[in-house]
């Protein structure tokens, strides 16, 4: 239990900083491209070109918090069916198991959590 638990966790917080740095990249390349075009073109087209760069942020974000929530979801089933095995194999530490259920899940929220942070601050920040 212990191992899976860890290989997820590593899992997720990987995927996360790699969409933390992919995501923000992409949408920086979309900027500068529109960027390039806007000079060139007139204050209409520049507008079309920023509302373009915003769904492709909104998208970008969509994503985060899509393959964060998927991939918590996936660790949260995994954690619970575990620990009812564990605790139907031995009802005496059913607390024990409980309690480091609860905590390992309140790690995966959290890393959904963040995600979400990131997915926001891409929107806006960017």
């Amino acid at each position: 239990m212990k191992k899976t638990m860890k290989r997820l966790i590593a899992v997720l917080l990987l995927t996360m900083m790699t969409l933390t740095v992919a995501v923000p990249a992409f949408a920086s390349g979309e900027e500068t491209a529109s960027r390039e075009t806007a000079v060139s073109e007139q204050s209409g087209a520049q507008e079309e070109d920023a509302q373009a760069a915003g769904e492709n942020k909104g998208i970008a974000a969509a994503i985060v918090v899509g393959l964060a929530a998927f991939a918590g979801a996936i660790g949260m089933g995994i954690a619970i069916g575990k620990s009812v095995e564990g605790i139907s194999r031995q009802p005496e530490a059913e607390g024990k198991i409980r309690t480091t259920l609860m905590l390992g899940l309140v790690f995966i929220e959290t890393a959904i959590i963040y995600a979400l942070v990131v997915a926001i601050l891409v929107i806006f920040v960017l």
